[in-house]
């Protein structure tokens, strides 16, 4: 008999877990795909103050029921360069806030009892109402909705099948014993992180110390301390992605695991000093059972709560003291100094950012800004080596040739596998255009590349150069190209469809240009002042200038679909 019911509650213990990791998943990514835009200019506040930081870290946590796709994100973030490591340590704070909302939703859902009608047959039932609507709806915005609904309910189905483990569980004398005879509190907080780092999933872990406590199988205090086992356990994640990435992104992972220990350590130490003066009397368990009497389910979710807002009000004055021993555990190498990021890389879009698509939507876009100011910069070299025939700053556009053929082989393959990720038609929408965006910039220093092929021709065969007039038009061409660029550039970042129709007349412009190039090259060669070998390269500049003007428009043109 005994046997029987250990292997009930052990199957029903992992179809909860299961259930219930599988509905946190299917509500973080819908409730990503439903506030992606929101979600997207939140963390770009982030550095206005640190008081902000932790607000954004714990509402973008509570909005997408994920500390660990939050840290994860502010780890790309910071390998990108767009956060400071004090700016990412007060996300995290507020991430760690963010968390306890789980927490405080699963005791709401096991209020009732069987006289009643319980909140987490209620909240279940939301897994079927979501399967409706994402069944019959036709459009995306509503199966959103529907997948949020399905996650929430089925949140609740894999809570009920823990809590029915852990009765099973009650009905054992000798697995009472077992978890009763465990009191040493470090040992909870070790096992706590340890099974919590195993499932990845602070909130899997929280939710069966709370169904063990309602259950009498372990004590509020042991619950308390499996509870604080779980924040040091929930660092796992993002140590992981931290292990891959920069420097500064691995001393983020190393700030979350401190001031997840620091929180710890802090109320053990406290919970000592309360035994000692009170002889055992009063503990954190006696004092949340007079707070909230009767309901140990939230006694356990609020000390979650007031635990995590407690230890960020100690923490955030001491920001800078963690962010300095953070860079002595893990100093900057000589020889990180000295490269200065000198080879092919990103410098916006990171692989573990594709946890939360819309935001690596958003760096993705910021990834073909740089793209384009590469492209515009190598442009401009090869004009300045051609007209003067000087290779000084050969080297740099080799560099920039480099980087836009790295951007362009790697950043398609994020692209594709964005498209395969839940997103709003919009996101859907710019990662397919953004393909060929990111060829068309591409094309742009292969045209670039072209033009100082030519200077290096002229250079070999001795040739004097371009004549003063043909210099003149030159430049006049560059000017126009450039302001060609800067009005792509403002459509492109704030899809202004103004800007993109006064591009479209400076590429108009930019096309007559080039006929008059060609008609005065003509003249100029009838007169002697420039040689045919001259000649040919000057025509086929302006030619590379102009098809450089189409590929800019063609990256005007993709904002046309997001309007």
């Amino acid at each position: 008999m005994n046997s029987t019911i250990v292997i009930k509650a052990i199957l029903n213990l992992m179809a909860g877990i299961g259930v219930f990791l599988v509905a946190c998943t299917m509500m973080s990514k819908n409730l990503e795909a439903a506030g992606s835009n929101k979600l997207k200019g939140l963390f770009e506040k982030a550095s206005k103050s640190r008081l902000l930081g932790v607000g954004i870290g714990a509402l973008g946590t509570a909005a997408i029921q994920s500390s660990g796709a939050t840290t994860v994100m502010v780890i790309g973030f910071v390998n990108a360069g767009i956060m400071s490591l004090a700016q990412a340590a007060t996300v995290i704070y507020g991430a760690n806030i963010g968390t306890t909302i789980t927490g405080q939703i699963v005791a709401l859902g096991m209020f009732g009892g069987d006289n009643y009608i319980s909140t987490t047959v209620i909240f279940s039932a939301m897994a079927g109402v979501g399967a409706f609507v994402t069944l019959f709806a036709k459009k995306s915005s509503h199966k959103v909705l529907g997948g949020i609904l399905s996650g929430f309910g089925m949140l609740f189905v894999g809570l009920s099948m823990m809590s029915k483990s852990m009765e099973n569980f009650a009905q054992l004398e000798n697995v009472k014993l077992f978890l009763a005879s465990i009191n040493n509190a470090v040992l909870l907080v070790v096992i706590g992180a340890v099974l919590t780092a195993i499932v990845q999933s602070s909130s899997v872990m929280t939710s069966v110390a709370i169904t063990m406590v309602v259950a009498g199988l372990i004590s509020l205090n042991q619950g308390i301390y499996l509870t604080m086992g779980s924040n040091i356990g929930s660092c796992a994640v993002a140590l992981i992605a931290g292990l891959s990435s920069s420097r500064n992104a691995k001393r983020t992972s190393v700030i979350h695991l401190l001031f997840n220990v620091s929180g710890v350590v802090l109320f053990m130490a406290i919970s000592g000093i309360l035994f000692m003066t009170t002889a055992g009397n009063v503990s954190f368990g006696t004092i949340f059972e007079g707070m909230f009497p009767g309901v140990p389910q939230t006694q356990l979710a609020m000390f979650h709560t007031v635990f995590n807002l407690l230890t960020v009000v100690i923490m955030l004055p001491l920001t800078d003291v963690l962010v300095s021993l953070v860079k002595k555990i893990i100093p900057e190498t000589s020889e990180e100094a000295e490269e200065g990021g000198a080879e092919p890389h990103f410098y916006f879009v990171d692989e573990h950012m594709l946890k939360t698509p819309p935001i690596a939507v958003a760096m993705v876009k910021k990834e073909i800004v740089k793209m384009a100011e590469v492209a515009i910069e190598n442009y401009n070299l090869s004009l300045d080596i051609i007209t003067s025939l000087d290779f000084t700053h050969k080297e740099r556009f080799e560099a920039n040739e480099r980087q836009l053929n790295f951007v362009n082989q790697n950043l398609v393959k994020t692209l594709v596998k964005l498209s395969q990720m839940p997103l709003n038609e919009k996101d859907h929408q710019y990662i397919s255009d953004s393909i060929r965006t990111v060829s068309d910039l591409e094309r742009v220093g292969d045209y670039a590349e072209n033009i100082v092929e030519e200077a290096e021709a002229l250079k070999e065969g001795n040739q004097e150069g371009f004549s003063v007039s043909a210099k003149a038009e030159i430049e006049y061409m560059r000017e126009y190209v450039n302001r060609l660029y800067e009005q792509i550039m403002t459509a492109y970042k704030n899809l202004d469809i103004k800007a993109y129709e006064k591009a479209d007349e400076t590429e108009e412009m930019i096309d007559k240009i080039t006929e008059r190039m060609q008609q005065n090259h003509i003249i100029r060669l009838n007169e002697g002042t420039c040689t045919p070998v001259t000649g040919a390269q000057y025509l086929e500049l302006a030619n590379n200038s102009e098809r450089i003007a189409d590929h800019f428009i063609n990256v005007g043109k993709t904002i046309k679909a997001l309007i």
